[in-house]
């Protein structure tokens, strides 16, 4: 029932774009198309309404009859062809105009409430549509109150009779798999808080709905994958009643099904559900299959992917085309955040809105899809997820869904035949393997709109995709001649090219005069071809520090860039770059790399010219790659007040913290590289009051004690990683110092206890909100084994346990450290390391 409400939620997903460009048909840009306004107009009302129509099915909970799900499979047809046909129309009306203008259960989730008096408990469920009014009668029924006593009451009388009962009464309520922050609202008032040390615990899937039920002291805990020892004993409970295997031939089968579940307590529950009391090998290895591709083909999956329906129904119409879109991926695989989104924007599925650009709607899409545990995050820095995975599972149900809705079609050696009565829109075609994979000739291959293949190449012609919107290709081997027709692809907006064997791309790919992402990081392209600034349309280009543009070029030409990484600068190449790059008044995020040789007023120019000129940036980072090793003092810069900076990484050596920083009003990640930390520097970066990311790197170590005092700096930070180079540290947090760090992380080098110049837990103990802490701790005076502080699980690399360790500086500081932690309230995880073989030298203040 949800699965087919799902994909008619997709359907309305892929409504938008086409009706986005009936509008711009409509607009001043094709104010000359008179003779068939009428008719672009009635097409848009019409398939507006259809749109709608098409959203109250995705929100109805009724099942499809079989001829509305064939209107709304034609009408999903039809919608691609006619964004095709539009498409082609604007390229020839932009082409003629010299490209000038932009073209264009029943599931029901539980939600227990337990109510403790007096030892007794009582369990309340509540829908996933919630009837708030019968909620609030059976929680008063279970607490003890007289069903006469609540007759013919509203809600805010309920309400109010529930906190006269609670009102001097200790209560422990837990609200399980809580979906909606209106309905906690409503239940959050009957809770009446007493100051008697009542306690409210909820869970849920979405991070949204958390931060709206914690309160203004509350923590929210997030799950973590079960172990592989834990995942065996409920898999086992579940499935048998008991927690240890009793049937030694099914060890190896039930190692791989855990395997495949990655510590998720739904996948574990829901596949022991369907071995429950089984114990033939045949029906396991059954079990097994189906969770490949399973859920298009055996019965047995059926529970499976009702349960997953629930989490995919409850998604908006926009973010169930996002989501589903994941399913060009293969199994277990690493998916960079912007490759993600920007295939999106290829796509149409993300739009600028309410005066907000795509490049800022695509971070709320793909966090809301972490918020709501579909998918993970990966490769987390600075609190943002770069990089995503989706479980085996989820993908296996998306990739089905996909497939139905005629959304993508996926190839591959693992992957079942494939066929479609419908023309092929996204093509997924996994190569990875050593057989090569073949297109199947039925499939109608004429309106291919998105092409990703990974592996070795394809035996295609380029020139039979002429409708592409997203060419992705993740190639071992070398290419050939696949790009001989690539200006035919007149629709093309996204192309990523990952080949070490590419090492140039053709002129004519300067046609492609829709183009919006170009992205060759991963290749070995050394020059980009003259035809490149050609790309007015171009947003986002990636390339490697390596790729310069030709010398009848400059990047200042590509005037609607956004994002540019990694652009590389040597000394000839300076001035002239830098007076380019103030020219891109759109650009947003910039990676620049500064190369050898530069004298070091030059450099210093270089840096300074750009943080005054670029204060329009969102992200900068400026990475140092000359071999000079120069110190750069920044204070003779004047930057504009306000500047957008969101994000500042100088991995250069600093000789201190600029006295201009505080005008950095909307920073919230800094990265800086000092020579020597001194007090005055921690005094300017604590009055930054929008910092929440802070990363310091001391090459030399400190001048002079450093002690964070508690005097209102760094009230908005919550990571704060230190690292000194020098031996010695006379770091100090004094009490009430950044009240809001959650995450601490510490590298410093000593060989005695005089190294550390100040308290030896560092008055960590004053950091009262740490939930994690890590510390490195580095010198010579272990010998080079393992397993280092392994009894109270810390990490270390050179130390032997059986050794005598009264006299171990490195243990007793790190026993301080923990023992610091330890008074916590939130309880920090820990963990320690240090490295071998490096030398120590104590430092002199």
């Amino acid at each position: 029932m949800a699965a087919a409400t799902a994909l008619v939620g997709v359907t309305t997903g892929m409504m938008k774009p086409l009706l986005s460009k009936l509008t711009k048909l409509l607009g001043d840009e094709y104010a000359k198309l008179k003779g068939v306004r009428k008719q672009i107009k009635f097409l848009r009302d019409e398939l507006s309404t259809m749109s709608v129509a098409l959203e109250m099915l995705a929100d109805s909970d009724q099942q499809l009859n079989p001829d509305m799900r064939d209107w709304r499979n034609k009408l999903r047809e039809l919608a691609y062809d006619l964004e095709d046909c539009i498409d082609d129309f604007m390229s020839r009306v932009d082409h003629e105009h010299d490209g000038k203008r932009m073209g264009f259960k029943k599931f029901f989730c539980e939600l227990p409430a337990f109510y403790e008096e007096v030892g007794r408990l009582v369990g309340i469920d509540v829908s996933q549509n919630p009837d708030m009014k019968r909620i609030l009668k059976d929680i008063a029924k279970g607490v003890g109150i007289s069903s006469h006593t609540l007759a013919d009451n509203d809600e805010k009388q309920l309400i109010n009779i529930l906190r006269e009962h609670f009102k001097n009464k200790r209560y422990f309520v837990v609200i399980d798999d809580l979906w909606d922050a209106k309905a906690w609202k409503t239940i959050e008032l009957a809770l009446l808080n007493n100051n008697c040390g009542s306690r409210v615990i909820t869970t849920t899937r979405s991070v949204t709905v958390a931060s709206c039920c914690s309160s203004q002291d509350g923590y929210i805990y997030e799950m973590k994958p079960l172990s592989f020892d834990d995942s065996k004993w409920l898999f086992l409970k579940r499935a048998f009643g008991y927690e240890k295997s009793h049937y030694p031939h099914l060890e190896d089968v039930l190692d791989k099904i855990l395997g495949k579940c990655g510590g998720l307590p739904l996948a574990i529950i829901t596949i022991s559900s369907l071995l429950s009391y089984q114990h033939a090998i045949d029906e396991w290895h059954r079990v097994l299959n189906a969770i490949g591709y399973g859920l298009a083909r055996d019965p047995y999956a059926e529970t499976m992917s009702n349960i997953l329906s629930l989490s995919f129904f409850n998604l908006p119409h926009h973010l169930k085309t996002c989501f589903m879109y994941l399913s060009v991926f293969p199994e277990d695989y690493n998916i960079d955040k912007r490759r993600l989104v920007s295939k999106w924007i290829a796509e149409g599925f993300i739009q600028d809105e309410q005066g907000q650009s795509a490049y800022r709607t695509d971070e709320l899409y793909f966090n809301e899809l972490i918020n709501r545990s579909l998918i993970e995050p990966a490769d987390v820095k600075y609190g943002q997820a770069k990089a995503c995975r989706v479980h085996d599972i989820i993908l296996d149900y998306i990739k089905c869904k996909a497939t139905e809705e005629n959304f993508v079609t996926s190839l591959g050696s693992a992957v079942p035949g494939c066929t479609t009565e419908y023309k092929v829109r996204r093509l997924s075609v996994n190569n990875s393997n050593e057989e090569d994979v073949n297109i199947p000739t039925s499939l109608d291959l004429s309106q291919v709109r998105s092409l990703t293949i990974f592996g070795n190449p394809m035996q295609t012609s380029l020139f039979d995709f002429k409708f592409l919107r997203v060419l992705d290709l993740v190639y071992r081997d070398s290419m050939g001649d696949l790009f001989a027709n690539v200006e035919k692809l007149l629709h093309l907006k996204y192309l990523r090219i990952s080949s070490h064997l590419m090492d140039y791309l053709p002129e004519k790919i300067g046609e492609l005069q829709y183009l919006e992402t170009l992205d060759i990081r991963y290749t070995s392209v050394k020059t980009l071809p003259s035809t490149i600034t050609k790309l007015q349309r171009l947003a986002r280009l990636f390339i490697s520090r390596r790729t310069r543009f030709s010398d009848e070029t400059t990047v200042g030409q590509l005037k609607s860039l956004e994002e540019l990484k990694q652009f590389g600068v040597s000394q000839s190449e300076q001035v002239t770059a830098l007076q380019e790059l103030s020219k891109l008044t759109k650009l947003r995020t910039l990676k620049l790399a500064l190369q050898s040789p530069l004298s070091l007023d030059e450099y210093h120019s270089c840096v300074g010219t750009l943080l005054q000129s670029l204060c329009n940036l969102y992200d900068l980072c400026i990475v140092d790659q000359s071999d000079k090793n120069y110190c750069l003092t920044l204070d003779s810069c004047h930057i504009a007040s306000p500047c957008s900076l969101r994000k500042l990484e100088i991995k250069a050596a600093l000789t201190k913290v600029p006295n201009w920083m505080v005008v950095l009003g909307n920073i919230r990640v800094l990265f800086l590289a000092i020579l020597c930390m001194a007090p005055e520097d921690i005094e300017n970066l604590g009055a930054i009051p929008s910092l929440v990311f802070l990363e310091l790197d001391t090459l030399g170590g400190t001048n002079g004690r450093i002690i964070i005092h508690g005097n209102n700096r760094f009230i908005s930070l919550k990571y704060f990683s230190l690292a000194i180079g020098a031996c010695g540290t006379a770091l100090e947090f004094e009490e009430g110092s950044m009240p809001k760090v959650e995450h601490l992380k510490l590298d410093f080098r000593l060989h005695e206890l005089e190294c550390l110049n100040g308290a030896s837990d560092l008055g960590i103990q004053h950091l009262p909100a740490l939930c994690k802490v890590e510390v490195e701790i580095n010198c010579n005076c272990f010998k080079h084994t393992s397993n280092f502080f392994d009894d109270f699980e810390l990490k270390c690399l050179n130390y032997d346990l059986m050794e005598e360790t009264s006299d171990c500086i490195v243990r007793c500081v790190a026993r301080t450290i923990k023992s610091a932690v330890d008074t916590l309230p939130n309880h920090p995880t820990i963990s320690f390391q240090t490295e071998s073989e490096k030398e120590c030298k104590h430092f002199e203040l």
